[in-house]
């Protein structure tokens, strides 16, 4: 089915928690892209400055809206109160902390603009722009992973577990995301391929963080994830 696209034409849903070292710069990368209807913004109850910054952004920001969840989550529930607010064509998942770069947001949603595909993965190891060099075990889990992910739903994905994820608007509104934290990459990825939508992987920069940055993904959420694999391609 042809997408009739208003341009601007991106809802862009942003999870923040403990973010207040990046949350101005990268809201202001966000909006500053011609493409973006609107920033949603859900801070999941941080626990310093976040809220209070991102308050006084909205206030002179027209297409920022900011909500809170009174209690801490994880990044699942913040993206399922962020589709579910979301009102442009097309969504797309940014994280705040400066890993990803919104300046790649059209070559993101171009596949999405020409009717290829319904949804984008933007893929750190397809190459094609600037890497900072990974921890080897985070890159070797990430690849794990994603192969677990592909022997399950067939897909043949190169980076399962990347945060930029972009849908046509009718897709992830009718996906019920039931994953609290980070194994909502791997449920959404499963839920897609179910779908049989037509998906499309595209190269992105990445510049990672360390976990003295602020990175907050660990092994646990990675014996999760595994979990996850099984759980939403075998029991459901």
């Amino acid at each position: 089915m042809t997408l009739s696209l208003t341009f601007p034409c991106v809802s862009v849903v942003m999870p923040v928690f403990n973010e207040a070292a990046t949350v101005a710069e990268i809201v202001n990368k966000v909006l500053a892209q011609d493409c973006v209807h609107e920033l949603i913004v859900v801070d999941d109850r941080s626990l310093d400055e976040s809220w209070t910054r991102l308050t006084e952004l909205a206030k002179t920001r027209t297409r920022m809206r900011v909500v809170r969840h009174e209690v801490n989550k994880g990044k699942g529930a913040a993206l399922r109160t962020g589709f579910a607010l979301a009102t442009a064509d097309i969504v797309l998942v940014q994280d705040a902390d400066l890993e990803y770069d919104p300046e790649e947001y059209k070559k993101l949603i171009g596949p999405i603009i020409d009717d290829h595909a319904e949804v984008v993965f933007g893929s750190r190891f397809q190459g094609g722009g600037a890497h900072r060099v990974f921890y080897y075990w985070h890159a070797f889990g990430n690849r794990l992973l994603t192969t677990i992910s592909n022997i399950f739903t067939n897909l043949n994905l190169t980076d399962m577990e990347t945060c930029y994820k972009v849908f046509r608007r009718d897709v992830i509104q009718r996906i019920t995301i039931e994953e609290d934290r980070f194994g909502f990459e791997p449920e959404i990825t499963a839920k897609v391929a179910r779908l049989k939508v037509r998906l499309y992987e595209v190269p992105v920069s990445y510049y990672g963080r360390t976990y003295e940055d602020g990175k907050k993904i660990g092994w646990k959420d990675g014996f999760r994830a595994l979990w996850c694999i099984v759980k939403y391609n075998v029991f459901r």
